[in-house]
């Protein structure tokens, strides 16, 4: 059985940080891929960044580089997303989601087999 657990979100400004962090309760994070989604109300899921298990390699959305970074502890089993510059349109929840295997890392997250509950990012203007 795998569960996630995010925390960190919360209302900031524009321009503010967060650090979004979600706890993976399994096997270790090298056995999962695991990735970030947000959801705006009225909006589709959408991929932010996710991080392969084996070996560490990430893919960041288009519209988060340079500004999101996905990292993980690797003596550990968190993963987090550092966010700087958020802009009101970075709103959102955000979830964290693993995929079975350590090999795999994907964008769409209809490919990610477990979910937490997420946790709620609201950048004030």
């Amino acid at each position: 059985q795998v569960q996630l657990v995010e925390s960190g979100g919360g209302l900031v400004q524009t321009g503010d940080s967060l650090t979004l962090s979600c706890v993976l309760y399994g096997r270790g994070l090298t056995y999962y891929g695991v990735g970030w989604f947000r959801q705006a109300p009225g909006k589709d899921r959408e991929f932010v960044a996710c991080i392969r298990g084996n070996d560490g390699s990430t893919k960041h959305a288009d519209s988060v580089k340079g500004r999101f970074t996905i990292s993980r502890d690797n003596a550990g089993s968190t993963v987090n997303l550092r966010m700087n510059n958020l802009q009101p349109e970075d709103s959102a929840i955000y979830y964290c989601a693993a995929t079975g295997s350590g090999r795999d890392y994907y964008t769409r997250a209809a490919r990610y087999d477990y979910w937490g509950q997420g946790t709620q990012v609201t950048v004030s203007s």
